[in-house]
């Protein structure tokens, strides 16, 4: 199809006509296709099936050193679960803090520790007039409900190919004290799948802070999560904590990781690595909170996962399965909206999304267009602070739950809807 802004104003309306009609077509099959959220499909989580049946009998549930799991104890975790974190977390594994079964959680109490307690002997930040955060966008929209829910202002910087724009992040963390802390997702972030280039994480180390407890929320959410076996060599990112200690920052970072979609979202392990100040004081102010976590759970997953080698092969399994649909999410927005001119999109090597950008002013119309004909589609605003995306017009496609064939069909339904919105916009 032609450039649509190319088109004459009589040819623009036909089409318009077309597309519509076709929408209505889609809108009468009554379909229910759901693709509002990252979520692994039924294949990936049977591959983790076997987990369920590692520990049968008392003595399966003693770890290393003897210890009985199903007893009380061990805060920062066992031995075998810190060892298996500390892979994801590019850490050593006495750096490591094991907590429950999610990562989102460990971030939303490392910022209420922050608000209540300070960073090691800091002002908290509930007494100061206001607290500010540095949101790259399109980003993480469970990110920013945590920093809303506390009432910290965001302040939205752009992501690039290779990170967020550290001019405008550097610019914002040197000139007011206010502004605590930055969200980062170095690795196929959600929803661009942008990798952080060696570059941008020196400068995130070194960079001047007005504020000395600015802190990185290093969310390491998809550092296993390759698609192939040449992203997993090509597209390393270089670990901020060795940043930071050559920088002489060593307590700016704070970094998550969680086998939430390498095993069981929801009933995995998750966990926090930091320098050894910084774990000092979780430790202390957890230890009001908790006892520990679920050895248990720590105990299966690490010997499900034993080492690298078995990691490795895992995420290998799940790539098999996760290949395939993004590859047709390329193929279809090629193929349909490619030489529209109304469109962009990203090409990850890895993580869950692909981030899409409509015409300014279409992506609430896009994506109520797509559940008028029954494809639910992560809210339009959803990848900005506040969700308000000012031009209104990215979108994050999630391709990884719907079977192959309901992707099909939704991405079609999906491209029918961009070019609905597009051409109502261009009359």
């Amino acid at each position: 199809m032609a450039d649509l802004s190319a088109l004459s104003p009589e040819q623009r309306a036909a089409e318009l006509a077309h597309q519509r009609e076709v929408h209505t077509e889609f809108k009468a099959a009554g379909l229910t296709l759901d693709m509002s959220r990252g979520k692994p499909c039924a294949q990936q989580l049977d591959l983790s099936t076997p987990l369920l049946s590692i520990l049968q009998s008392a003595d399966d549930c003693f770890g290393e050193g003897g210890l009985d799991c199903r007893n009380y104890g061990v805060i920062d975790g066992i031995p075998e679960a810190k060892r298996l974190m500390a892979m994801l977390l590019d850490a050593e594994p006495d750096d490591v803090f094991v907590f429950g079964n999610a990562s989102l959680t460990i971030m939303h109490d490392a910022i209420a520790r922050c608000l209540d307690y300070g960073c090691l002997g800091s002002t908290p930040w509930s007494q100061l007039p206001r607290v500010k955060f540095i949101c790259p966008v399109p980003g993480y929209d469970r990110h920013f409900a945590i920093l809303e829910q506390f009432g910290i202002e965001m302040l939205p910087v752009p992501m690039r190919a290779d990170g967020p724009d550290m001019d405008a992040v550097e610019q914002l963390a040197a000139e007011d004290a206010h502004v605590k802390g930055i969200w980062c997702v170095p690795r196929f972030s959600n929803p661009s799948g942008a990798v952080y280039s060696d570059a941008v994480v020196r400068r995130l180390a070194s960079m001047s802070c007005a504020a000395d407890d600015f802190r990185i929320f290093w969310d390491n959410a998809y550092c296993v999560h390759d698609l192939d076996d040449a992203a997993a060599e090509e597209e390393r990112v270089l670990d901020i904590g060795i940043a930071c200690r050559e920088a002489g920052t060593p307590d700016r970072y704070l970094k998550f990781a969680s086998t939430s979609k390498i095993t069981f979202p929801g009933a995995g392990v998750a966990a926090m690595a930091c320098s050894a100040a910084n774990l000092a004081e979780a430790k202390r102010l957890c230890g009001a909170q908790m006892i520990g976590h679920d050895k248990l759970n720590q105990l299966r997953h690490a010997r499900f996962l034993p080492d690298a080698a078995a990691l490795r092969e895992h995420m290998r399994a799940h790539a098999a399965i996760l290949r395939p649909k993004f590859e047709l999410v390329q193929r279809k927005l090629r193929e349909g909206l490619g030489d529209t001119g109304i469109a962009s999109w990203t090409d990850p090597r890895g993580g869950y999304f692909v981030s899409f950008d409509g015409l300014p002013g279409t992506a609430a119309r896009t994506v109520a267009l797509a559940k008028d004909a029954g494809v639910v589609l992560t809210g339009a605003g959803a990848t900005w602070p506040y969700g308000r995306d000012p031009e209104d017009r990215n979108i994050r496609i999630a391709p990884t739950m719907p079977p192959l064939a309901d992707l099909d069909l939704a991405l079609d339904i999906f491209i029918c809807c961009a070019k609905i919105a597009a051409l109502e916009t261009l009359r």
